[in-house]
């Protein structure tokens, strides 16, 4: 996937792909998932679209790709070949920000708007128009949309930060290069400079992270099934000397009190857990956009190395989960016995939810990992 030469791109836009919230179009009526969806169907029908067919340009959202395929790499295709880009930013939602990321590496135009009072920190330094859910605002937003489109046409559309940056290049430094290169000007050679996952600190730091926490939940996991373990021996041991009910709800009782605090912990692991690989994804979808455009010509050691992690922690969270499940099934059927069981079996209930979620997250960046490998490529 590449984007047009400067020689076969229009002298002026002709292809807008929209980013942004879209919501959700079959959410029932007053509830807020239907709310947003109307707001950003009228912000797309109402302000962009016709700010775009001023100028003889036509304007197009994910959910308007009428051509059957896998929706994300036709996403990825309209943000990177589309003439101009205009991102709603409202509410920081991380796929728009890891498509805006994709559009700003390769220095392509776009048009930041986003709702006042709800523009994400991150990208407050770049131009933004505002805009209010009023009607008066909308008009006035589409107004500004035309201006900015008047002036990129005439003057052209500046780089921002990301592709200047790549590129080691100040604003108003010529035309962009076809495509950036993995490391701007002065880095080829690698050496002790820093190449591109440097760039990418704060997401190896995230990572590490990760693994710490990933480790501590193994080791709960190993004990909740050791305890566990230890129970259903001397549970056995009851049942076969034929021992009084009694005798095997004190067997029951003390595995509840051995577990409850081994349970409440992993519960708790595994929400600070989900919570940061939430937290990551974005930076990680981002880091991924990052090697996948430097080509694999152009990746180093790092590259492959970074790789490598998310493939190893997919492998080891799902192994995790694995177990989990398994002792939580046992469990779920073992807190029929006593009402003692009950809490520790919430807790594990929760754990396996969380770590579920989890999963999801890592999996994605893992089979994104994946396909870049050069095993994969072969």
């Amino acid at each position: 996937m590449t984007a047009p030469p400067p020689e076969q791109r229009p002298d002026r836009p002709r292809r807008c792909f929209v980013i942004g919230p879209i919501g959700n179009s079959y959410a029932a009526h007053g509830s807020p998932e239907r709310a947003a969806y109307e707001h950003h169907l009228e912000v797309f029908e109402e302000v962009i679209s016709p700010a775009c067919e001023k100028f003889g340009i036509t304007a197009l959202r994910a959910d308007g790709i009428a051509s059957p395929g896998d929706i994300n790499e036709q996403i990825c295709r309209h943000v990177i070949e589309s003439d101009l880009v205009v991102a709603d930013l409202s509410g920081g939602n991380p796929n728009v920000m890891y498509e805006l990321g994709l559009r700003h590496l390769w220095g392509l135009p776009v048009i930041h708007i986003g709702e006042d009072g709800q523009l994400p920190f991150d990208i407050a330094s770049v131009r933004t128009i505002k805009y209010q859910r009023t009607r008066t605002s909308l008009a006035g937003t589409r107004r500004r949309i035309e201006s900015a489109l008047a002036a990129g046409i005439q003057d052209g559309f500046e780089l921002l930060t990301p592709a200047r940056v790549l590129r080691a290049i100040q604003p108003g430094a010529g035309p962009a290069p076809e495509r950036p290169p993995a490391r701007p000007p002065g880095r080829e050679g690698g050496g002790d400079l820093p190449g591109l996952l440097d760039d990418c600190a704060s997401v190896e730091d995230g990572l590490d992270g990760v693994t710490g926490q990933l480790a501590a939940i193994s080791g709960a996991i190993e004990t909740v099934g050791t305890l566990a373990e230890r129970s259903g021996a001397e549970a056995l041991d009851l049942l076969q000397a034929g021992a009084p009910a009694i005798a095997r709800l004190a067997a029951v009782s003390r595995l509840a009190d051995a577990l409850r605090a081994p349970a409440g912990e992993l519960h708790a692991l595994t929400r600070d857990f989900s919570a940061r690989t939430a937290a990551l994804d974005s930076g990680m979808r981002t880091a991924l956009g990052l090697v996948e455009a430097a080509g694999p010509e152009e990746r180093d050691e790092g590259n492959a190395d970074f790789l490598d992690q998310l493939v190893s922690l997919d492998e080891e969270v799902r192994a995790a989960l694995s177990r989990l499940a398994a002792l939580s099934a046992s469990a779920g059927r073992m807190h029929l016995l006593s009402r003692h069981l009950r809490e520790p079996v919430r807790d594990l209930s929760g754990a396996l939810r969380q770590l579920r979620s989890a999963v999801t997250c890592m999996g994605g960046w893992a089979a994104a990992a994946r396909g870049l490998l050069p095993a994969a490529a072969g």
